[in-house]
């Protein structure tokens, strides 16, 4: 009796057990404990690695950062300094013996400087705006940097003056500039970005360029210190020639500037090679195309016998870096929606060295991440799966990637997250192989036929990828098996795919999303009656198109749209860029393509409810551009909501609680209409 007693107890116990320790899915408020590495920069030895590691703050709602430092072997992982305050853009000196960083205080962002002997730091700079671009010259005596300058606006009228102690409205704000504000911070002060150094031991900075024209992206020293390679636009109508770009250098000394490219299209990220003979760069001579691979090409340093080395890869070439030999370059690329690492010789050839780059863009799964290199060759870089943002992967000697950073063992250590799996299927327009991606729910059960979510991505020029998606995990955590397409349009699949939507979108990008939910119903893993679909910015485009092609879906949620191609080209910030890329010239001159194209076209056709969702500070898609839809289906007595989140910009989840917004008000739609 005591035996029997005592197994019961124990039975029940270890069933208390179990039940206290099972994980549980992905919960909203866990989008707030995750973190995730950015910036890794490897010290020259190879030995330590310092990198931005980033959260949310739930106090304030948004991202925060500071630079943490580890061993190449994940030990001694710990805070680079004992500010709390945010800490960016770390830059070893050529010798490792200091970070050159930029931080922020009362006034604005300045540059530091650390000692890794000592562990002192030190405040370098008083600017007037934050430095971006920080680069170490050979000799580690000086930093180079960019900065914004600040430009009078022009004045019309002069006001008659005020009497004392009267308030009247705030003066007019007045441009004449092409492009005047930018999604994201809205109306731009008028003014350039401009190359500086400063000595290492601090002082005053020295101002390199002075004319009105940009300044901004990478630079790069000569080996002896006397020149800096950038890229600019620095031709008269640069504000019409907005794609191009070229290569220039500049001479520390004079401030002399010679340019050294000259094709027609956006020519950047200048890199000297170690002997200083030969500068590789990147870009494209631009034919006007939704889409158009970037090259890696060479030059000699006085800018002759120009070659394009990466001809035979049908992919994009980012984020270059020389290996100490100089015999060739390491880069990122992307292939069927996975970010890697390769490295390419000076005659061409490609060896791949790292998979799974990517990680930091927390809210939906597009490619992002980067990667540094020590002189010795060892790479680490930000690595993702579908279970983790980024953390940091160290290869040596060519082996096997080893994580040596567990960001989120407390944060998703006890979630089940839903599984990611890969899908191909045929396209029903012309045959082409289409790749997608699915998530089951937590605690999948294959016997069951799950509603299905279809979530289309943005751009449309960009991809989705088997990388960590918190918004993605929310909607499968609520039962769903989602489905996530790469259609025609989507990069990574090499130039002709990326560029079959030029003057037709959207176009048969719209059948491959069907045929992958077609696939879906035919394999039995979802149900067909019980279709949901959503997707923002080109994936509220698709969306709108897809329920005005058709009625298979019980709700839909459209977020952050382009309704009327006529209204947004002339209305949002990047206005300008449209014409005879998207589609055959201006809206007054194409008016019907325009149309043709506009979901707005299509309206008439929606009988499925639907919810409209857009950042009321959204520049790139205005939000009237969401309201012409709301309004319309209002009018037609089509079962309708308007969700408008106050103070966001295009980007509505870049603060943590507006992706929890996001997501709780599509899923809230989507099960009313279960």
């Amino acid at each position: 009796m005591y035996r029997f007693l005592f197994f019961l107890i124990f039975a029940f116990s270890v069933q208390l057990n179990i039940a206290q320790t099972q994980k549980l899915p992905f919960q909203p408020m866990d989008v707030f404990a995750l973190e995730w590495a950015s910036d890794p920069q490897i010290s020259p030895d190879g030995k330590q690695i310092v990198y931005r590691r980033n959260g949310f703050d739930i106090m304030k709602d948004n991202a925060k950062g500071n630079l943490w430092i580890v061993n190449a072997d994940g030990t001694s992982h710990r805070k680079l300094t004992s500010r709390e305050v945010s800490e960016s853009q770390a830059v070893w000196s050529p010798t490792g013996d200091r970070i050159a960083f930029t931080s922020s205080t009362d006034e604005g962002s300045e540059i530091y400087m650390y000692w890794l002997a000592t562990g002192q730091i030190a405040r370098l700079s008083q600017l007037e705006k934050s430095p971006s671009s920080l680069t170490w010259s050979p000799d580690g005596k000086s930093i180079a940097f960019t900065m914004f300058i600040s430009e009078k606006p022009p004045v019309i009228v002069k006001m008659p003056e005020k009497p004392k102690g009267a308030k009247w409205a705030e003066t007019a704000r007045i441009t004449d500039r092409l492009k005047h504000e930018a999604d994201g911070s809205g109306y731009m002060e008028p003014g350039f970005t401009h190359i500086f150094v400063i000595s290492a031991d601090g002082g005053a900075p020295r101002q390199l360029t002075t004319d009105n024209y940009n300044h901004r992206g990478n630079l790069s020293f000569s080996p002896d210190g006397k020149s800096i390679y950038f890229s600019s636009n620095r031709f008269e109508d640069w504000e019409y020639r907005f794609r191009n770009t070229e290569v220039y250098k500049v001479n520390i000394d004079t401030k002399e500037i010679t340019q050294l490219t000259d094709q027609d299209g956006p020519d950047h990220s200048p890199a000297v090679s170690p002997d200083g003979k030969t500068i590789a760069y990147l870009g494209y001579e631009d034919r006007s195309q939704d889409h158009q691979n970037t090259v890696l090409q060479l030059m000699n340093a006085d800018g002759s016998n120009k070659r394009v080395i990466s001809g035979d890869f049908d992919g994009s070439v980012s984020d270059i870096t020389w290996d100490s030999s100089g015999k060739g370059l390491y880069f990122l690329y992307d292939v069927h929606g996975n970010t890697k690492v390769g490295h390419m010789t000076t005659s061409g050839k490609i060896t791949k060295l790292a998979d799974n780059v990517g990680g930091t863009t927390i809210g939906r799964p597009y490619a992002s991440g980067s990667y540094s290199v020590s002189q010795n060759g060892t790479l680490v870089y930000t690595q993702s799966r579908p279970e983790y943002p980024a953390e940091l992967a160290v290869i040596e000697n060519k082996k096997k990637a080893i994580l040596i950073t567990n960001l989120n063992a407390s944060a998703l250590g006890y979630r089940e997250l839903g599984q990611t799996e890969e899908v191909w299927y045929k396209s029903t327009f012309d045959g082409r192989d289409i790749q997608g991606w699915i998530v089951k729910p937590p605690f999948y059960d294959a016997s069951k036929k799950y509603p299905l979510l279809v979530e289309n991505h943005g751009g449309p020029i960009l991809n989705y990828g088997d990388r960590f998606s918190a918004e993605i995990q929310l909607f499968a955590a609520s039962g769903y098996v989602v489905f996530y397409p790469n259609p025609r349009g989507s990069t990574s699949y090499g130039e002709e795919f990326g560029n079959l939507l030029k003057n037709n979108y959207p176009g048969q990008d719209y059948n491959d999303v069907m045929d992958g939910v077609d696939y879906l119903v035919e394999k039995g893993i979802v149900d067909n009656a019980r279709l949901y679909v959503t997707g923002g910015s080109a994936g509220g485009i698709m969306t709108t198109w897809m329920i005005g092609k058709n009625n298979r879906f019980k709700a839909a949620a459209v977020v952050k749209p382009v309704i009327n191609w006529i209204s947004k080209t002339l209305v949002a910030d990047n206005y300008y860029g449209y014409a005879n890329s998207r589609y055959e010239g201006q809206p007054w001159e194409n008016f019907e393509t325009y149309w043709k194209f506009s979901p707005l076209s299509l309206v008439g056709n929606i009988e499925t409810p639907t919810m409209v969702m857009v950042g009321m500070n959204d520049l790139r898609t205005p939000p009237s551009e969401a309201k012409q839809l709301y309004h319309a289906l209002k009018l037609r007595k089509i079962e309708t909501v308007l969700v408008e989140i106050p103070e966001a910009y295009h980007n509505i989840v870049q603060r943590p609680s507006n992706l929890i917004s996001k997501t709780a008000h599509i899923l809230a739609w989507f099960k009313k209409y279960e």
